[in-house]
Parts: C-alpha cells; structure tokens; sequence
C-alpha cells in the first residue's frame, strides 16, 4: 500500500512508459519528498511586488528547491507527452506519482495541461507556433499554464459572477477585471473566462482567452494583488489578479465560449480525481504503517477485529474509486479531440468525470480523516505526516466545481443526454444483473420527479451511484 507503482500496477498490469515512472518515483523517494516537506513548512510564499528601481515585477518568491520540485514531472512529460504523442495515459500516471507524495503540486501541472489543450485545439497557428512550444518544453525553460475563471462571487454560477470584460482591439482583446482564486498564479500563460464587450448576460455569453503573463513590450501583463494564506496546498501559490488592459487572444470563437471553459475544468476534474485516490492510498499506506507496530490489549492495532474490518473496507473503496477515476482517464484519451457538437460518448464521458470528481474528492478527506483517528493524537501532531495529509485534502471537493457542482452537473447530462443509458450499457458485461436492473429502473423513476424533488435528493442518488459505479469499474480494468 505505501508503494503508489506497485498499486497501479496491482490495478492496470503492464504500466505505460514504465521506466519513465520508474524513474519519476525514484527521484522522489532519494530528492522529492524532501523538498516538498521543506516548501510546506515554509508556509505561504510572498510577493515582491517591485524590485529596487521600484518598477513592478510581482515576483513569487518560493522556498529554495521549489523550481527542481515543479519542473520534474514537466521534464518526465506530464504535459509533452499528451500533446505530441497524445498519451493521457503516462500523463495521469505521473499526475499520481506526484498526488502521493504532493497532491498539491500537481495542480501547477494540471492547470498547465488545461492551458496547452483547448491552445492546440482552437489556438490559430501564430498562437500556437508562439505560445504552445514553450509549454512543450523538456528543460528548464518550459513555461507553465494556469486556469482562472472564478471572481469574488463564487465559481460554481460563472454565467452570473464573471464581470471580466474583452474588448476587442485589432487582433487581440483587451482584458479589464479580476480573479479572486489564480492557482499557479506567476505562470507564463493562462486561459480566463471573460465576457466580450457586447455579449449577453449568462454563461452563454462568456469565452475563453489565452492571458500571456507579458505584453509584447516586454511589460507586465497582468497584476498579482495578493498571495493567499491557505491551510494546505502550499506547492500551488494562490492569490488575485488584476487585468488592466490586459493582451488577450480569443481561443476558438466566442460562440462556442462555455463549451471550451467546461473542456478546460472536465481536464482539472478527472485530474482532481487522480491527485483525490493517490492521496487516499497515501493515507492508508500512513494509517496501515502505523497500525501494524501500534500496540493495543496486547497485539498491533491492524488485528483488532474493528480495526482489521476498517481497513479492509478502506481498500475495497481505494480500489472502486480508482477503477471509476481510471475509466474516467481512458474515456478522455478517446474524445479529447472532439469539439462542439460533441458525440454521445463524450457526455459520457462527462457523466462519469462529475461522479469520479465528486466521489473520489469525498473520499480523500474522510479516508484522510479516518488516517488522523487511527493515529490518535499523533495524529494531529505537524512532525507526523497524518495531519498534512488531511490539510492537503480539504481543498479537493472545492477545486474545480464543488461537490454540489458535481452532482448538479451529472443530474444535467443525465437529464439532457441521456447519459446514464451510455453508462449502464457500458457496465452491462461486468455489472450484477439484478443490481443493474435495479439501477435503471431507479434513475428513470428520479428523471420523472419534479426538477425541484431532484435537485434536493441528489444527495440520495449520486453518492450510491458513484460508488455502485466504481465497484462495477473495478471489473473493466
């Protein structure tokens, strides 16, 4: 349990790129882990918003080590490797590698794949011969993406919060607004949700922009305000950014916007999923670690029939959450170069990225809790792992749509698309036949209630859902 190749290997046999994650995991146990526990008890980074001539520079300053620690999974191809051999697959291992040890550290990576994306996709090529390369980058240099569309007004109702306005100049937009929660916030480029000049109020009147962190002068393109003091995550910096006129670049047409910002988030959630289940094994792996040299009543804490039945109850739910995560992963492989108007098998695909993203994100801060209560009050002590395990995980039902996003949206795409009848075709060759009888029977019925009833029920439906989900999912592996 404590050796993150030796599980996925246990659930997908013969592992992609094998020596590359090898070599990654190696790096960790000798280099990795070291650094990350030296940036997380460094704390919040700072900004140094001028330099000595006082001309703003708005400079992270990082704990030293940070710049080996990010550009490792960059190096071994976590980006590359999606968009010039189109494997998702390494990709994500990698991503889990990295969840293990520091699941906050892979949003950088994360967000960066959700910027190079919808740019090889819908950037126009002087876009791309600009601005995709230095993303593709295997040495030092490479640049890094980030995704910000949330304001102060909350994320999850983007169509009412987003007050960033694109008014359009030429070739390009100018940016005027702000965003309240930038992850990777420094990065060399981002895409934002903003609202050209003109359009309609709601989310069908947003778009999407590709913000260099420069402008053509060479000047600052956009302004960091502040660096946000979080309890976890500290791999990521945090903070707001200011548009003032911002060089922006309108990514495929204005059209189509939303349906690009939810391509950029359904990327980060089944992202989200990864760096969720990695960091429940890793919790597990602690708790069992633990366990098995804590006496109690004369033997190891693991025997004790409770505990024992616990722990084994908390892998069979490693197991589905992973299987559903994974699926979620091989889905994406296959429509990820599709663009609007999008096949039945990409709403499929949605459908099991809202439930892996809910579930899994549930499961990393109850699996990281019930990791704290097996330590007991070791368990909250700052010298033992436990306690960041736990402030690691807080953040993962929130980033990206939280969970009342999740089962909000999977109510959508089964409302509107149908998509559970995929889903339950998909599962039919490995699922009980009674249960999957039971299943459909129980979705058909709760699409007939009142729009009302099931919105206020889902609470009842999605959470058995998604774990059904992922037991059956546990068999297509």
């Amino acid at each position: 349990m404590n050796h993150p190749i030796a599980f996925l290997e246990m659930q997908l046999g013969k592992l992609p790129c094998a020596d590359t994650l090898r070599n990654y995991y190696a790096w960790w146990e000798t280099t990795g882990s070291a650094l990350s526990d030296t940036v997380d008890r460094a704390g919040t980074p700072w900004l140094r918003m001028y330099n000595r001539q006082g001309e703003r520079i708005d400079e992270i300053v990082m704990p030293a080590g940070y710049r080996e620690l990010v550009l490792q999974a960059y190096q071994h191809g976590i980006v590359w490797r999606v968009l010039e051999e189109g494997d998702w697959l390494t990709s994500f291992a990698l991503g889990y590698l990295t969840s293990f040890y520091d699941p906050g550290l892979y949003c950088p990576h994360t967000v960066s794949l959700a910027t190079a994306v919808p740019l090889a996709k819908y950037g126009n090529p002087l876009l791309k011969e600009r601005y995709l390369a230095p993303l593709l980058k295997r040495d030092e240099t490479v640049w890094q993406g980030a995704t910000w569309m949330t304001e102060i007004g909350g994320g999850s109702d983007l169509g009412a919060n987003v007050r960033t306005v694109a008014i359009p100049e030429g070739d390009r937009y100018r940016l005027r607004g702000e965003k309240y929660f930038c992850s990777n916030i420094g990065a060399e480029l981002a895409v934002v949700a903003a609202r050209p000049q003109g359009a309609p109020e709601g989310i069908r009147g947003l778009a999407l922009f590709l913000v260099p962190r420069w402008r053509e002068d060479g000047t600052l393109n956009y302004f960091i305000r502040r660096i946000k003091d979080k309890i976890g995550t500290r791999s990521v910096p945090t903070g707001e950014v200011e548009f003032i006129d911002s060089e922006a670049y309108l990514m495929g047409s204005a059209e189509i916007g939303v349906y690009l910002i939810l391509e950029v988030l359904n990327i980060s959630r089944v992202a989200n999923s990864i760096g969720s289940v990695a960091l429940l094994q890793r919790a597990l792996a602690e708790a069992e670690q633990f366990a098995r040299h804590r006496i109690a009543f004369g033997k190891p804490l693991i025997e004790q029939p409770l505990m024992h039945r616990q722990f084994e109850r908390w892998r069979q739910r490693l197991q589905g959450a992973f299987a559903l995560t994974w699926t979620a992963v091989r889905l994406l492989q296959e429509v990820w170069q599709e663009t609007p108007p999008y096949s039945p098998r990409y709403h499929l695909f949605r459908l099991l990225t809202h439930l892996a993203k809910y579930w899994t994100a549930e499961l990393a801060v109850q699996g990281a809790k019930w990791c704290m209560e097996v330590h007991g009050g070791l368990g909250v002590l700052s010298e033992f792992p436990a306690e960041r395990l736990l402030r690691e995980a807080m953040v993962l039902p929130i980033w990206e749509g939280g969970s009342h996003r999740q089962m909000l949206d999977a109510l959508e795409v089964m409302q509107r698309k149908q998509a559970h009848r995929l889903l339950l075709k998909m599962l039919q060759p490995k699922a009980d036949p009674t249960e999957l009888l039971g299943w459909q029977e129980r979705l058909e019925a709760y699409l007939q209630l009142s729009p009302e009833a099931q919105e206020a029920h889902l609470e009842e439906l999605i959470p058995p859902f998604a774990q059904w989900v992922g037991q059956v999912c546990t068999r297509l592996l």
